[in-house]
């Protein structure tokens, strides 16, 4: 399967730039499997699709401010850098922007999103083969203390902003359930709830529970392989409760449905489920699953989710998701997309919503 036939046309217009006035004034296209119906709605109408017993699964992972800035100790040229992977205190793994002036030794000075001197300084200890940078950062006892004040929110490059206040992305590239830091973007699915919206949805008799995927290149990495097989995804770190599990096995025996919010909640149940025969069981590891048309999904009966990029690993799950175990959901789920884009649907991050079912 080539790459890029998972490519489509989006005017730049419709890419959000800042999230709704409130979190749950989005809209919702629906698109119904059985019969590629696809209906128009808003955030709130999904109480209205939601059933009684339905199990709702949320992605808990939190934000950190993974984005830092500085120039070169020497030249002052300016540096951007993106925290991917913790080796050890003051270890890290990180993009650094531009890559080709990180050289190996290079030392960069910190400073705050203000352009204030702060006195901590990351070196490059090593390059990969994809062109990250190992840095040890100094001047900190640990680096992760120092991010509330001196990183930005990792907001990904299609959201531009003019200036370095980033009071409102703080609070709005965060879910209002969020609760273990670890993820470099945000489980997006999960930014259109409330916490008034969620007691709805328990009131209703939903049941609903989370698990944590730490949000990484796995995720967001673009696809470069020219075949959809070839590509390789990078391993996140997961972890699901007890009572998460039980409520899902439970719903499963029972005949009633599982949703997933948001492709990273997906990534963890059918992980876990493809290991213990069809089964989830408490416990945390690390996944690399990718999941593309045609695929057979154990777990995960509806699906809640936002537009996604073009070629990207997240718009081939919800493509298998669109038609499990054949190949035509590319097709199904790119006319729902030309759909949204005629009825001038806000795409990616800070966009509307999508329910699969």
């Amino acid at each position: 399967m080539q790459t890029a036939t998972f490519d489509y046309h989006l005017p730049p217009e419709l890419i959000a730039q800042h999230p709704a006035p409130e979190r749950d004034s989005s809209r919702l296209l629906v698109l119904n499997r059985a019969n590629g119906s696809l209906v128009h709605n808003h955030f709130s109408d999904l109480l209205g699709l939601l059933r009684d017993g339905d199990v709702l699964v949320l992605n808990d992972s939190r934000v950190f401010n993974a984005r830092l800035r500085g120039v070169n100790a020497r030249s002052g040229g300016e540096f951007e850098l993106l925290l991917l992977t913790q080796n050890g205190i003051n270890d890290w793994w990180a993009m650094v922007r531009p890559g080709k002036r990180a050289r190996i030794g290079t030392e960069i000075n910190l400073h705050t999103p203000l352009g204030e001197k702060t006195g901590i300084t990351a070196r490059v200890l090593d390059t990969n083969q994809e062109g990250h940078r190992r840095l040890q950062f100094s001047g900190t006892e640990n680096i992760l203390n120092d991010l509330p004040r001196l990183g930005e929110p990792p907001l990904p490059p299609y959201i531009r902003r003019d200036t370095k206040d980033f009071s409102s992305d703080l609070d709005r590239y965060q879910t209002v359930y969020a609760k273990t830091a670890g993820s470099v973007a945000a489980p997006t699915a999960g930014l259109h709830f409330t916490e008034n919206f969620l007691q709805k949805i328990r009131a209703k008799n939903i049941h609903v529970h989370h698990v944590t995927l730490h949000v990484g290149l796995g995720t967001f990495a673009p696809v470069k392989a020219d075949r959809v097989e070839d590509n390789i995804m990078h391993s996140e770190r997961f972890s699901v409760p007890k009572e998460t599990a039980d409520a899902v096995n439970l719903a499963r025996e029972q005949k009633r449905r599982v949703i997933a919010v948001g492709t990273t909640s997906v990534r963890v149940l059918e992980s876990v489920a493809a290991k213990h025969d069809g089964k989830i069981l408490e416990g945390s590891g690390e996944t690399n699953i990718f999941i593309y048309p045609p695929y057979n999904f154990r777990i995960v009966d509806a699906l809640l989710t936002n537009f996604h990029l073009p070629r990207s690993t997240l718009l081939m799950l919800v493509s298998a998701f669109a038609a499990p175990n054949q190949t035509t959901g590319r097709d199904l789920l790119l006319r729902a997309y030309a759909e949204a884009t005629k009825q001038k649907y806000r795409f990616y991050s800070y966009g509307d919503a999508m329910f699969i079912l």
